[in-house]
């Protein structure tokens, strides 16, 4: 299993949310360079990072320093937030990112992630963000009548490789990850699963490597220092 630290950007700022709420955004670091370093030091092969204020706006509002960070700093890295068409899709691969992230496209543009996946294939992947079990659009903002079950359905017969699954009732709350519906989620289709929300210490590392998950992104966690990124890392190659 692989672990991804995470980078969320807010009016060019290192921040994190509590539940998806953007009024509760608080700074975490000074520096994205900074932080990407750390992580590249603890052993992280992978970042996460994401645009918000491009996944509530569909702009590229963050993009310039998203991408600086990208080339220069020895990680793979996979971005979300705001990309809603394949020319941003298309400006962020060829500046150094490795994985781009769809999130609100596949809600609302499922032609877009088809030809985007016919394009570009294992280099997208899409993030399914839900509450109660009920997908959300637009930064989470915007609540959508499809369960996450069936729009993962959707995403693999599409031919997606990998989904980033949220459970928005998790994310900052460093309660551990929503391990019923994630299990669920793993059963019902063959992509490759990443976890996010609610990560925060070793034993949630080991409770997802026991569900054959594919990652674990983890931001508040290691930002608190409830979770150490190089003791995560070493535990999920381990268990």
């Amino acid at each position: 299993m692989i672990i991804l630290p995470a980078i969320d950007i807010k009016d060019g700022q290192c921040v994190r949310l509590f539940k998806g709420d953007y009024s509760t955004a608080s700074k975490v670091a000074d520096n994205a360079y900074d932080v990407a370093e750390g992580f590249v030091k603890a052993g992280a092969k992978w970042m996460h990072m994401v645009d918000l204020d491009g996944a509530k706006n569909g702009k590229l509002t963050n993009s310039e320093l998203i991408i600086d960070v990208a080339k220069n700093t020895d990680i793979k890295v996979e971005v979300g937030g705001g990309i809603r068409n394949m020319d941003t899709v298309e400006y962020y691969l060829e500046n150094g990112v490795d994985r781009v992230i769809l999130g609100s496209a596949a809600v609302k543009d499922q032609h877009f992630v088809i030809d985007a996946v016919n394009n570009f294939d294992d280099k997208i992947v899409v993030g399914i963000d839900a509450k109660d079990g009920i997908v959300c659009a637009e930064g989470w903002t915007d609540k959508s009548e499809l369960n996450y079950i069936d729009l993962a359905k959707q995403m693999e017969q599409i031919g997606v490789k990998t989904i980033i699954f949220t459970d928005i009732n998790q994310d900052g709350t460093l309660s551990g990850p929503n391990l019923v519906q994630l299990d669920n989620l793993a059963h019902n289709v063959s992509c490759d699963i990443i976890a996010s929300g609610g990560v925060s210490n070793i034993k949630d590392i080991i409770n997802l490597h026991d569900l054959n998950i594919y990652g674990a992104i983890t931001g508040k966690a290691i930002y608190s220092g409830s979770l150490d990124l190089a003791m995560a890392i070493q535990a999920a190659l381990k268990v």
